[in-house]
């Protein structure tokens, strides 16, 4: 297990807990060291996560965030369009993935707020270091957006689908 593997791996067992999750707990679970638990933790907040550190734990407020998956599909030159339009609306796009029909899910965490973070995103794109995931499974991909209320989710959807990027669900 790598460390984005590890990180994606706290933050489930913290949301499908009832209870704080303590950092022994988390590093027995993933064979780590609590130092390396700590550190994660504090990645984790970094990249946008409400992570709570308690007496007894380890909790995520959610409450405040309501996230969906967007399927769409679009060019490479409506990339940047796309991912506008989401964080313009209100949304945070926390990553990109696509279903590839030998190698199952491929995910790339984003964390996309703010038209700079898409202007860094399209920039490493555009340079040649990387290709967009979308390229792989002819442009179907999907995005978890988080958003502040379900009508924020909802706007960023209808111009989705306005634009003809939202993909119909098969």
């Amino acid at each position: 297990m790598n460390a984005i593997e590890r990180r994606e791996r706290i933050v489930e067992l913290i949301i499908t807990s009832d209870e704080p999750v303590s950092g022994n707990m988390l590093s027995k679970k993933l064979n780590v060291s609590r130092q390396i638990i700590v550190q994660d933790i504090a990645l984790l907040k970094a990249s946008g996560y409400d992570i709570l550190s308690t007496n007894r734990g380890y909790i995520i407020n959610n409450t405040a965030m309501h996230t969906r998956v967007f399927k769409v599909r679009h060019t490479n030159d409506q990339t940047e369009d796309e991912l506008n339009l989401m964080v313009d609306i209100g949304g945070t796009v926390e990553d990109v993935f696509v279903w590839h029909r030998v190698y199952g899910r491929i995910r790339a965490s984003l964390n996309i707020s703010s038209r700079r973070h898409v202007q860094q995103c399209i920039e490493g794109l555009v340079s040649g270091k990387s290709t967009a995931l979308m390229n792989i499974t002819s442009g179907y991909h999907y995005h978890t957006v988080k958003a502040d209320s379900e009508e924020t989710l909802d706007l960023i959807e209808k111009a989705l689908a306005d634009k003809g990027y939202l993909a119909p669900e098969i």
